[in-house]
């Protein structure tokens, strides 16, 4: 084990004593289920999911049975807010696009689907909520997939960069996106408008990189 980790345990160590003498507390060991998130150590390393949040989310949207989708949002469908079949009750909407957010931590392949969702939780229309029930398929079709962080991994930082080329009908703006790694180890990811409608999508992509 690297030099480094003993020194992380040894932190660890020290918090826990500094907290017991503050608080009463008791230790119950390595977290296995937090929120929602279902934690498993191995040998290998250690993987993060939510498969019982994501049955709940298809069984609440009654997609118990449905065929599984291939892609995460229609093909050839562009979201707007100027759609003009509004749902009569936007709650469901917004529950449900909440709980994929929340999803999303440990699901990064949807985070983009669900950025693009949440735009419009404001005033959902049919096309909203169809390509919500679309990205819920999708998670069927590739439930068992997790987060995984692996025990050895290397030190070496990663960074990727992309942009979608002016992908928003209202703003004409693009939507970037970054992830960092450590070795094979994923540490952050993010997707954010770019702020300016000009910008093509190579220079998004440099601009994006230079603030990181």
């Amino acid at each position: 084990m690297p030099e480094k980790w003993h020194i992380l345990e040894a932190q660890i160590v020290e918090t826990k004593r500094f907290l017991d003498s503050a608080f009463t507390i008791k230790y119950l060991g390595h977290a296995k289920y937090f929120l929602g998130l279902e934690i498993a150590r191995s040998p290998d390393g250690m993987s993060i999911t939510q498969h019982k949040f994501i049955r709940d989310i298809i069984q609440d949207a009654g997609l118990i049975s449905s065929k599984p989708a291939s892609t995460l949002l229609p093909l050839g469908v562009k979201l707007s807010s100027q759609d003009t079949s509004v749902l009569p009750d936007p709650e469901p909407y917004r529950r449900m696009v909440g709980r994929l957010l929340y999803l999303s931590f440990t699901r990064l392949d949807i985070s983009f689907g669900a950025q693009q969702l949440s735009q419009f939780v404001h005033r959902p229309c049919d096309t909203h909520m169809n390509a919500t029930l679309h990205l819920v398929r999708y998670l069927k079709g590739c439930f068992d997939q997790c987060l995984f962080f692996p025990s050895s991994t290397s030190f070496s930082i990663t960074a990727y960069c992309d942009a979608d080329w002016v992908g928003c009908v209202d703003s004409k703006r693009s939507l970037m996106g970054y992830c960092i790694f450590l070795g094979e180890a994923l540490l952050e990811d993010e997707e954010a408008n770019d702020g300016c409608s000009f910008y093509g999508g190579g220079r998004v992509q440099m601009f994006r990189l230079y603030s990181l």
